[in-house]
Parts: structure tokens; sequence; C-alpha cells
């Protein structure tokens, strides 16, 4: 740990306002050790890490932390600030400030003992002899563990009785012994009650800081708790699996991650909190309260024994989410689900049926089935059998919908149901429509009957028979008789007014769909623009409308990479090395609508991508739309012009957002920098609101 941090590493009066602010002024700090080599790249893979999730914990604490190129050796540099800094703690502004910065390839070794600081911080004892260090030697040598804060020796001995991995559990016989009747009579021996056990498996995007903050915090609140508990920490430094013996005899367990926890079916059949890592580190006995009361109420994850007594453990889509989540953020989770696994299936079908248009014309739809008749040197029955095979994948779409939507509010058992509502959903024509309330519903059915308390002996046919066979026919029977056919008539109105749009009507909704496409760039609502574009023609004869609204969003998607790898080329100076690199990729992913390939840019500078993009997207859509541009294929980017109509008047249109978007980032960029250099040229304003954001302040006797 010596060689991790030093004096020169700690700056006990940091003045930076913002957290942005503060990493800057630590990783200044870095750089001039030669720890970092290029400080802008390196604050970038810090922004990225920030946006994916806060840092800032309980306690007055900020822990911005990243696995970084830029970074030559793992590196720990510790500011304190009086007047505090947010970083998105529920509590309030963080005073302590550590920034954390691994190697991308760190080893195990230096990654262990940055998980043992990442304990520390949860020593109450660690960090108000942080907050009284005089000097910055002091509080070094407070981080390096070379000068014990007060407690820590007793701490030590208290974690040396309890083991490395478990926390024992108070003596039981002793409390028996206090609670027992004070009578002369000699009392009847009774056994101690055995400790309720807890198994726990904690992980972090990047497996540094929070994994092993909440490994500890989990311990100590079970120590608290009189309960016994083994941690599995999934970080950087790789994992020890828990014993098997261990997990059968646990009583409960404990999941705190915001990355799939590996090789979780060994947890299945038992009372389960599902949560996101931060919960852990915040608010661990609440966690450990949660899972003693579903053990008592027989609650239990899926795919045990007692998998449907109850499965009040979050589902596939809600890992990492908080305990209290409105309404609207879990559907939008379950939609998501169900969009995220139907795309690959528009994906692979659409192109299919692209190619096989590009091969046999526009009349190949009419041909024969190919089990009928196929000519191996036919370029017609090949093209053929590309548009079948296209078709019987696109006849996937609305039953994968709807079964995935049932999976993310439900988890396995909402698959049967969820399935089947979708195809009766294509079976009475109500089409995508259709397919999102038979996914809603069948979720609703699963998580309705798993509600219901029955006897242990029918448990175990639970999850195989009584849930799949009485969901099914719920949703069958609703589907069919009760909601199909009004969402179907919803469904055919919704596509006569798509095919009524023109002139001024079709232009807005471009320019809707293209800001959409460009809001989040792979999020929520670029999927639900996407999304509105594949359904229309995910049929054998899309409408000539609804080929040029999967135009109109495959143009404004293609815009916000191509335009980061056109400002990175122009004015190369406006970004640093990592932005550099990153848009030589952004050429073939723009060019080939991966919309993600804009994410890093945006991670960085959000106020300024983003609203560029969105501006560029939508000239772009609305450019496609006045065109007449229609699209059959749903994704290919360039590599599908020959399928676009009107493709020349498209390129057009894409170009034209390209270069919008362009000229918006590199003017508000040279805006920034022109301001920045403005107040580092300042020749030292002793009022101190002109002087840079991350400057030292001179410091009152």
């Amino acid at each position: 740990m010596s060689d991790m941090t030093g004096a020169d590493l700690v700056d006990l009066d940091l003045s930076a306002d913002t957290k942005e602010a503060a990493a800057r002024a630590l990783a200044e700090r870095m750089a001039a050790r030669g720890r970092v080599t290029d400080l802008e790249g390196f604050l970038a893979d810090v922004a990225a890490r920030e946006a994916q999730l806060p840092t800032g914990l309980d306690g007055g604490i900020g822990i911005p932390h990243c696995r970084s190129e830029h970074v030559t050796a793992p590196t720990l540099a510790f500011g304190r600030s009086a007047r505090g800094i947010d970083f998105g703690a529920a509590d309030g502004p963080a005073d302590l400030v550590f920034l954390i910065a691994a190697p991308a390839g760190a080893d195990d070794a230096h990654l262990t003992i940055l998980s043992s600081l990442a304990r520390q911080l949860m020593n109450a004892e660690f960090t108000d002899a942080l907050r009284a260090a005089a000097d910055p030697a002091r509080a070094a040598a407070l981080i390096r563990g070379e000068e014990p804060a007060a407690g820590d020796e007793d701490s030590a001995e208290r974690a040396s009785a309890d083991g490395e991995d478990s926390v024992a559990a108070p003596a039981a016989a002793s409390a028996v012994a206090a609670t027992a009747p004070a009578t002369g009579e000699p009392q009847p021996s009774a056994a101690p009650e055995p400790p309720f056990r807890i198994v726990a498996v904690t992980s972090c995007p990047t497996g540094i800081a929070h994994t092993y903050m909440a490994a500890e915090s989990l311990e100590n609140a079970a120590r608290e708790a009189g309960v016994e508990i083994v941690v599995e920490t999934q970080g950087s430094a790789g994992f020890e699996r828990l014993d098997p013996e261990v997990i059968a005899a646990a009583d409960g367990v404990i999941l705190a991650h915001d990355v799939p926890v590996r090789e979780k079916g060994r947890f299945a059949g038992k009372p389960t909190v599902d949560t996101g890592v931060k919960a852990a580190v915040n608010r661990p006995g609440e966690l450990i309260g949660e899972v003693r009361a579903k053990a008592a109420r027989g609650e239990a994850t899926a795919g045990g024994a007692a998998g449907s007594a109850g499965t009040a453990a979050a589902t596939p889509v809600e890992r990492g989410g908080e305990p209290g989540e409105g309404y609207g953020t879990r559907l939008r989770k379950w939609l998501m689900s169900g969009v995220s696994y139907m795309v690959p299936f528009v994906a692979a079908g659409g192109l299919l049926i692209a190619l096989g248009f590009a091969i046999g014309g526009y009349e190949i739809d009419k041909a024969p089935s190919v089990t009928d008749h196929f000519a191996w040197a036919q370029a017609d029955s090949w093209a053929a059998l590309f548009f079948q095979i296209g078709g019987v994948a696109f006849a996937f779409l609305v039953p994968v919908l709807a079964g995935y939507i049932a999976y993310g509010m439900a988890d396995r058992p909402g698959l049967v149901p969820g399935f089947v509502g979708g195809s009766i959903a294509l079976t009475v024509n109500a089409g995508f429509l259709g397919g999102l309330a038979a996914g809603l519903i069948s979720g609703a059915v699963v998580l309705a009957v798993q509600r219901v308390r029955i006897p242990k002996a029918l448990r175990g046919i639970m999850p195989v028979v009584v849930i799949p066979l009485i969901s099914a026919a719920v949703v069958g029977f609703l589907m069919f008789v009760v909601i199909g056919k009004p969402i179907a008539s919803a469904q055919e109105a919704m596509t006569d007014w798509l095919d009524g749009l023109s002139g001024a009507n079709a232009v807005l909704l471009g320019a809707l769909l293209g800001l959409m496409m460009c809001f989040d760039l792979g999020g929520p609502v670029n999927k639900v623009a996407y999304t509105f574009a594949t359904a229309g023609i995910a049929v054998s004869d899309p409408s000539d409308s609804a080929m040029k609204i999967m135009a109109a969003v495959m143009a404004a998607g293609m815009v916000p990479p191509l335009a980061m790898a056109l400002a990175t080329t122009v004015r190369a100076r406006l970004f640093n090395a990592a932005e550099r690199e990153n848009g030589k990729a952004a050429w073939v992913l723009g060019a080939s609508f991966i919309s993600e390939g804009a994410i890093p840019f945006a991670a960085a500078d959000p106020l300024r991508v983003i609203p560029s993009s969105m501006v560029g997207g939508a000239v772009t859509g609305a450019l496609s739309m006045a065109f007449d541009a229609t699209l059959r294929a749903p994704h290919g980017g360039i590599f599908v012009v020959p399928l676009i109509g009107n493709p020349l008047l498209y390129l057009v249109a894409v170009a034209a957002g390209v270069c919008v978007t362009t000229a918006l980032v590199v003017v508000l960029k040279g805006l920034r920098k022109q301001a920045r250099d403005s107040v580092t040229r300042d020749p030292g304003d002793a009022d101190p609101s002109t002087r840079t954001p991350g400057a030292k302040q001179p410091v009152s006797a």
C-alpha cells in the first residue's frame, strides 16, 4: 500500500465545488506523480464510471473510481472538502473524497489492497481520524494503515475473533440463561436456538470499491443483529465461491449487485433479497431484516423446492433497483426486457427479408415455398429461401416481446403465458399492441398466482404444472374473448393513421423520431422509437408510411456517432487522445447504425453532445420523411443502401444531420475551451469566484 498513496496525493483543503472539479484536482496530483499518462482520457473514464452509478455514500464519503488504460499503477488520491461536494449520496454532500485509479490490467494483489481500503471506509473511527488529520503525511499514513485510528485495535481483535469471512452471532446459551426463571428448582437443559444464517454476494461495475464496502457494511450489520453471514465478493481480484454446504445451510440470501451475479442458480429456492450494491452500503440492517421476514413468511425464489410459495425476490430486469421504485420505472424496465430480446429477431429476420428482396426483386414474396421448389443454381430460389427464413423469424417477434415482458415481471414462470398470449395476439390480428398487453397481463397473472399460499407438499409442482396451466388459461381467455378484438381495432386504426400521414405531418413525425433516437443513444427512449418503426415493417406487406418511418429512424440513429467521428477529425484539439481514438471507431459504428458509438462522448460531455445530436437527428429524420425515402430492412446502415427508396436523397439527409451536429459540437466545445483559457490566463484576482474550480485556494491562518 505504501506505493499507492503518499502525502503528495493528499489535499486536506480541497476547494473544488463539483465532483468533476474534485476529480480533476486529485487526478492532476496523480499525473504529477507519473501515475496518469493522459489526464483528459483518465477523467473521461472516471466520468463514464460515474454515469453508470453515483459514487457518493452516506456518511459524507465520495469514491470516484475507475479502471483505465491511462493509469500506470494502482493509485489513490485523497481530498478533504470544508464545504462538501455532491456525489449523489442520499444524505448530502461528501467531505471525504477518495479518487481510486486502477490500470486496465491491474494485478490481483494491488486490487486486494484497494478492496481492503474500501472496507475501511465503513469504519467510523477511520473516517473520523481522517477528518481530524492535521497534515497530509498523517492522512496518508492512516490510509496506508501505518497509523491505526482510534478504536482500530478493538476492531482488529473483533475481526480476528469473528473470522475473516463470517460474522458469528452472540452465544445464544447466555441469552437463554439470562432469561431463565430465577427459581431454586433445576431447569431442564434446552438446546440454544441456532442463529439465523445468511449468505450474500456483492458486486459493482468496476469491482474495486462498492463491492467490498457493501461486504463490510453487511458484516457489521449482521454482527449487530446477532446473525451469521458469509459474503462472496465478486470483485476485480476475482472471487472465491461460497462453499456449497454453507449455501445449503443458509436461511436466506442477499444479492447486492449492479452487474449480473455469477452462478446465481446456486441460490435458487431460498428467501432472497435482490437489490443494488449501494443499498447494502447504506442500509444493510434493513436488508437483513427484510430477508429474515421473507424466511418467516416462507417466501423463496423460483427454481427450488420452495420456489412457488412466493417469489418476492427481484426479477431479472430489476437488478440494481432500489425498493420503492415508482410504477413507471418498473413498467419501463419490463417493456425494455421484451424489446431487448425481440431486437435480435428483428435484425436477423429483417435483414434476411431485405436480402431476399435485393436478390429476387419485390415480387419474391409471391414465390412458392422452398420446401416444394428449390433450385440450387437459381438466384430466385436463394432469394425465396432468405425471404421465407426471415418471415419465420419475424413471426416470433410478438410472442418473444410478450414472453420476455412477462419474464421481466415474474421471471421464468412468466414465459409460458407470455408466449401463449403473444401468439394469440397474432392470431386475432392485435399485433404489437396485443403483444404488449399480453406480456403485462401474463406477468400480473403469474405474480397473483404466486402470492397464493399453498401446502408445502404442492410447492414442488407449482413451477412446472400449476402456474403454467392456470396462467396460460387465464391469459388465453382474456386475449381471445375479452381484449383481443378491441386491441386489434386500435392497431388497425393506428396503421390507417400512419398510412394517411403526408406533407408537414410526416415531416414533424420524422423530426420527433429523430429527437427520440438521439436522446439517450440506445437507451429506453431510443428503443421506443426503434420498436415503433420495426413494428410497422414486421408484416409480409408493409405500407409505404411504415417504410418511410423505418428509413427516418435508421438515418437519425446514424447521426450521433458519425458526427462525433467527423468532429474529432476536423477539430481534433477539442478532444483528448481517448476521444480521438473513439472517433476512429465511431466511423464504422455510425455507418453500421449503432448509435451507442457516441456514448463515450456523451458520457464525458453530455450537455454539449446530446443536445447537438438531437438537433442533427431531428434534421435528418425530417429530411428523410420529406424526401419520401423508404426502407424494408430494420438494420444495416449504409450497407443496405441498395434497398432504400430514393437512396441519394437519403444519404443527403444523413449528411445534413451529421454536419449540423458536428458544427454545434465544435462551436459549443470551442466556447467552453475559450472560457476555460480566459480563466486560466486571469493573473490571480483576489475574488475566489474568478478562479478555476479545481485550483488550490490559500488557507486563512
